[in-house]
């Protein structure tokens, strides 16, 4: 009995073995922490290995700066932070007045604590009850903060219980945080020799070299002035006589529209001509005799004569759907199959008559990549057939506005002259072309770039 008495007397009870495995949970907890390799790997402990202490339904970390500038690092049962999600957006504005207020220990909010508009949301997002737990060091301020949410309120116990795991927490980050501020320092303050010195000056005065601004933009070798063959009326076309890129001469017949449509008008309008024509014949006879068939003939004969018109006008339609060549070169154009039995307007264009000896360049230079050029610029060609053998061109003319070109990206379109006609290659060819600008420090040139994307980023 009294052994029996003394083993109930010291025999643990259940609160105190769920305090002993809180204790040894929070001991692994800091420990794992301190361990961490990256701040991502110490962030994925503090939202998801935090429920082995205490049970929650909802994570969130929260990193702040010192003037109070942050954003959510990380949530709980999510491997990557949408940064534009409704949920992240709701919480860092949520978060962000949160982490204004003075609080040292965690603290339990819920909607009540926030205005109305971020109120109303709350329940779409977040369980009843959150806590909200500093992640600070006394001489750095507070860096963090990390919010717990589930159905049930918070105890004391657990509260204490966190607040010692954010000070493990906190330390653990403040390791990677002093580390990099400590190695940039002593970057800058180790720079003590003179030949250390020396390569920062000799650094800084390369940046100050001039080089040529230069831009990269997609380049093809079109015609130079060339002939468009047009629609000369409304239509089909019915066959071409010619193959692309086959030379042609002046007066050559190069396609023919469909007749069917012209010579039923024509048809039609032989027709009616005949009937007014035997009308008129009518009146005349009996006008002899009839006061009343002499007053019709001028309407008659008016008819008569439009009629006629429509026959002659049908006819000259008749004519024109044959299309002939108005000068000798190369007729540019796509496969023949995918004109025939196509509809076209008058005007349309249909096909392209260029000289071969004549060339230039088409350049469509993207709005990012545009820098100030002036006629008469260096251009050089890179051939995706001869990569190895620029061609040197002038810059003729550039487009005041930005339009979008043939693969629909927005950009300025430039007319280049090849400095040697005679070496000219063969229209239609592409490449790249690489265009010459003002001079400029070398700073820029490389800098260009990310100064730009930095300016459209922060609106400056």
């Amino acid at each position: 009995m009294v052994v029996g008495q003394f083993v109930m007397k010291h025999a643990p009870t259940p609160n105190l073995e769920a305090q002993l495995f809180g204790l040894s949970t929070l001991i692994q907890l800091v420990k794992r922490a301190r361990h961490a390799s990256s701040e991502q790997e110490l962030a994925f402990i503090m939202v998801n290995e935090t429920h082995a202490l205490t049970p929650y339904r909802q994570a969130v970390l929260w990193r702040s700066d010192r003037r109070g500038v942050g954003r959510v690092t990380a949530i709980s049962g999510a491997a990557v932070v949408e940064r534009n999600a409704p949920l992240i957006l709701w919480f860092n504005r949520v978060l962000s007045r949160l982490d204004k207020e003075a609080m040292d220990t965690p603290q339990p909010v819920s909607a009540s604590n926030l205005p109305a508009k971020l109120a109303e949301e709350w329940g779409e997002w977040l369980p009843a009850h959150a806590l909200c737990v500093p992640l600070a060091l006394n001489r750095d301020g507070k860096f963090g903060v990390l919010l717990l949410a589930r159905e049930q309120p918070w105890g004391d116990g657990e509260r204490y219980l966190l607040q010692e795991l954010a000070d493990g927490f906190a330390q653990a980050w403040q390791s990677f945080l002093g580390g990099r501020r400590r190695s940039l320092l002593m970057r800058f303050l180790g720079w003590r020799n003179a030949y250390k010195l020396a390569i920062l000056a000799a650094v800084c005065a390369g940046l100050c070299l001039p080089v040529r601004l230069s831009a990269l933009a997609p380049a093809e070798v079109v015609p130079f002035k060339p002939t468009i063959v047009r629609a000369p009326l409304d239509g089909v076309v019915d066959r071409f006589l010619v193959e692309p890129n086959a030379s042609v001469k002046a007066g050559q017949p190069l396609l023919d529209l469909d007749p069917r449509a012209i010579q039923n008008k024509l048809d039609v309008a032989g027709k009616e001509l005949a009937v007014a024509e035997a009308e008129y014949r009518q009146a005349a006879q009996e006008a002899v005799f009839d006061d009343k068939s002499r007053a019709k003939l001028t309407v008659l004969k008016g008819r008569t004569d439009q009629r006629r018109a429509d026959v002659a006008y049908a006819q000259s339609l008749l004519e024109r759907i044959h299309v002939t060549a108005s000068r000798a070169g190369l007729a540019l154009f796509d496969d023949p199959n995918d004109w025939i039995g196509r509809p076209v307007t008058i005007g349309e264009r249909l096909l392209e008559i260029a000289d071969p000896t004549q060339a230039e360049l088409e350049i469509w230079l993207p709005a990012a990549d545009a820098i100030t050029l002036q006629a008469g610029a260096d251009v050089e060609l890179f051939l995706n057939v001869a990569p190895g053998a620029p061609l040197k061109a002038k810059l003729r003319q550039a487009s005041y506005e930005a339009t979008p070109s043939p693969a629909n990206l927005l950009g300025y379109r430039l007319k280049a002259t090849l400095d040697d006609p005679a070496a000219a290659p063969r229209i239609g060819l592409r490449g790249t072309a690489k265009i010459y600008g003002d001079e400029v420090s070398l700073f820029y040139y490389l800098a260009r770039r990310p100064l730009a994307a930095a300016r459209q980023f922060f609106g400056w």
